[in-house]
């Protein structure tokens, strides 16, 4: 199996239940400073952060999986056909160091991603399997790979089993889909492992915009040539005097 779930890690909990159970969003876990919300599509982890530290306010790319160990060896075969097939090794790619390695991490055992540009992010058993059944279907949670090697990016996206999607443009970017939900986008940016989070919704999104600002958030909407998507000031923001970006929902594409 494999999942899109995100962790971001917030000094405000609270502000962001709010908002992602207006988002159609259920709770599924809580140990206080650990939480996790299902979509109909993807999951998203928050995490505590002490207010103003440098984790505040940040999201780590990630993916949940099923069976670790044979998660690590399908990913690993998947990495080495892909370079017999490309001819070479790649920048950062040594043929000794494989691109998935069992690990115990600060959180309990995981399987750490390693990609050719520096950058590595854990795949995590699933706490638990399906997503909840009261979350709303429409929604899907989108996690944002920022490289400057975005073929590098793809290609390990693609030994993960994430299976690609078209993209409005024929440029760097990427899109991939995760078989047991959720959606990772892989996008140019100059800082190596910067992540990103934003959501799709595919139902009535002006219906959802006057859901949201009907509890107090103010919404922008942009239309973009491939669809509109809704802006939502981050609850990070609120208390803060660090610049925290909005958070996006694209509705339904247009020309793909």
């Amino acid at each position: 199996m494999l999942r899109v779930r995100p962790i971001h890690f917030t000094s405000n909990l609270e502000q962001w239940t709010r908002l992602l159970t207006l988002l159609g969003m259920v709770r599924t876990a809580d140990d206080g400073e650990w939480q996790e919300f299902d979509a109909g599509s993807g999951r998203l982890a928050l995490r505590w952060a002490d207010p103003g530290s440098a984790q505040d306010g940040t999201t780590v790319f990630g993916v949940e999986v099923g069976d670790l160990d044979e998660f690590a060896r399908r990913t690993n075969e998947a990495a080495v056909e892909a370079e017999g097939a490309a001819g070479s090794q790649g920048a950062g790619s040594p043929a000794d160091e494989a691109m998935a390695a069992l690990v115990d991490a600060d959180h309990g055992r995981s399987c750490r991603i390693r990609a050719r540009d520096g950058f590595s992010f854990f795949a995590d058993p699933a706490a638990h399997g399906a997503n909840c059944a009261d979350a709303d279907p429409a929604l899907t949670v989108v996690a944002v790979w920022f490289t400057e090697d975005t073929e590098g990016a793809a290609s390990t996206l693609r030994s993960i089993g994430a299976r690609p999607r078209p993209v409005p443009d024929n440029d760097e970017t990427a899109d991939f889909t995760a078989k047991n939900g959720g959606v990772l986008m892989v996008r140019p940016g100059t800082a190596p492992g910067r992540a990103g989070l934003g959501f799709e919704y595919g139902g009535d999104l002006d219906g959802l915009r006057a859901q949201i600002e009907s509890a107090g958030w103010d919404v922008a909407a942009t239309e973009e040539a491939f669809g509109r998507t809704l802006q939502v000031p981050s609850p990070d923001a609120e208390g803060s005097a660090a610049h925290h970006p909005p958070l996006w929902i694209s509705g339904p594409r247009r020309g793909v």
